[in-house]
């Protein structure tokens, strides 16, 4: 019916069958961003954020989320991930976090990646929230990604 492979020949979602394919190393890097008041950056430096260490909830946030994309992305493989690192950068109007997966498998890891930054970054939001409900998140985005059928791929602007 189409060339979409998470279609069947009658247009159902399928997840797709990756049994055939050898594994690889495989990375892929995500970015994402979170704007907010300056005072609330100021607040997650100081540690002054009243539910504790904004930026380690996130991190263990991230980690635990890209674990768990398989329960939320319906098509996703549940896949054996071998690392995770999430880095949080302060920047002019708030905070960037690059969230890197790797693994050794059959598909890649790039939902991982973009689900790891994006619970980083509702994670900042809802510790935050008491001092600045107006954050706003985005864009997220795949900067990179490596290994399989396809080799690298690098983001336009990176």
């Amino acid at each position: 019916m189409s060339g979409l492979s998470h279609l069947d020949s009658e247009g159902a979602a399928r997840m797709v069958d990756v049994s055939g394919k050898p594994d690889s190393a495989r990375e892929a890097i995500a970015e994402g961003f979170i704007a907010m008041a300056p005072e609330v950056i100021a607040a997650i430096r100081a540690g002054d954020i009243k539910k504790g260490d904004v930026l380690g909830a996130a991190r263990v946030a991230g980690i635990m989320a890209a674990k768990r994309t398989s329960d939320l992305i319906p098509l996703c493989h549940p896949l054996s991930i071998d690392g995770i690192t999430l880095d949080f950068y302060y920047v002019d109007i708030g905070i960037r976090v690059e969230a890197k997966v790797r693994t050794s498998g059959k598909t890649g890891v790039e939902m991982e990646a973009l689900t790891a930054a994006s619970t980083a970054l509702l994670t900042i939001y809802d510790m935050a929230k008491a001092i600045d409900k107006g954050m706003t998140i985005g864009p997220l985005r795949l900067l990179a990604k490596s290994g399989g059928k396809s080799g690298e791929w690098l983001a336009k602007d990176t």
